[in-house]
């Protein structure tokens, strides 16, 4: 087995490669400020700020096998690749379906993607230009693969989109849950851990080029579907209209007061990624019942009624459901 360092270790994506690293067998170091949680026990941790000079020196006295990196800041990733690029027999860079130009439609790795930013920072309204720029750097090296993520889910995930529904069909029960009236929206979730475990595979066979890692094709009706099976909701499923829902400040996709994976026509490509080149390079998917059982045992030990950084909270949503049906 080889060496592996995961730059950005301590988040949820990079934390679970670090972890799959180290399953199989992987002598695992991770770098990063440790802001976002902590490093898997079994890697070794090694704290810095990659804003900083100097941020490598730590791990730069030794070649490693396999360099991962999950940043969206390009002058992080145009850092690392100068300090450790001469260092790494393989880079993968952790990308995004977000930098494509057009979302509308069916999205193949060969799709136009957006502009470059050419700042070192990305903030949030700038994260798929930032993850452009991060590609180009990456595209520097001469062995690496970028793994254009869609939609991730799973056990872990702090965004609240994938666990929103079927946590508050759990904690709904036999009462009414508001869904937005999208069921024919295409979508796509992978569960992290399989992605976690592709990448650390594609990387042991020093796999190259631009691959989607995307979940399997389904619907938002469907997705949601499945969701009350898993938390067992007897309640009635009742749907608002993209209109009405803009109309009581109901927001798209995730963050406070959301219906999260609804999404706007422009961005439906976000759910039509292709997943032919993924197959044919050995990614396995877990059935997406599986990832929603999983997810709901994560949601129910972090508390089906918390607060959430994605959804509705349930008095809010009850105000809604007494207004749409008075």
């Amino acid at each position: 087995m080889g060496e592996m360092l995961v730059l950005g270790g301590t988040s949820w994506v990079g934390g679970e490669i670090a972890r799959a690293a180290a399953a199989r067998g992987h002598q695992v170091t991770c770098l990063a400020r440790g802001e976002s949680g902590d490093a898997p026990p079994e890697v070794t941790f090694v704290r810095a700020d990659r804003a900083t000079e100097g941020a490598y020196d730590q791990v730069r006295g030794r070649a490693w096998d396999m360099v991962v990196d999950v940043s969206r800041q390009p002058g992080q990733v145009r850092s690392a690749v100068a300090a450790l690029g001469d260092l790494a027999g393989h880079w993968t860079l952790v990308s995004t379906g977000s930098v494509y130009a057009d979302q509308g439609g069916a999205l193949s790795e060969s799709s136009p993607l957006l502009p470059a930013l050419e700042q070192d920072v990305a903030d949030a309204e700038r994260y798929g230009e930032g993850k452009v720029a991060c590609e180009a750097y990456v595209g520097e090296l001469p062995t690496h693969l970028v793994v254009r993520a869609g939609l991730i889910g799973g056990p872990g995930d702090r965004s609240d989109r994938l666990g929103y529904y079927v946590s508050r069909l759990a904690l709904a029960g036999d009462q009414p849950v508001l869904v937005p009236d999208v069921p024919d929206q295409p979508m796509q979730v992978i569960d992290v851990r399989d992605l976690a475990d592709w990448i650390v595979r594609s990387a042991e066979d020093r796999a190259t080029g631009i691959v989607h890692g995307a979940g399997e094709p389904t619907t938002v009706g469907e997705l949601i579907a499945l969701s009350a099976e898993v938390a067992g909701h007897r309640g009635e499923r009742v749907a608002a209209g993209p209109d009405w829902l803009r109309a009581h400040d109901v927001e798209e996709w995730m963050g406070p007061r959301s219906l999260p994976l609804w999404l706007p026509p422009d961005h439906h490509g976000m759910g039509m990624m292709d997943d032919a080149r993924a197959l044919a390079t050995g990614l396995r998917r877990r059935p997406l019942a599986e990832a929603l059982r999983g997810t709901l045992e994560d949601e129910r030990a972090r508390g089906l009624d918390r607060d959430r950084r994605a959804g509705l909270d349930r008095d809010d949503e009850l105000a809604l459901l007494a207004e749409l049906r008075p």
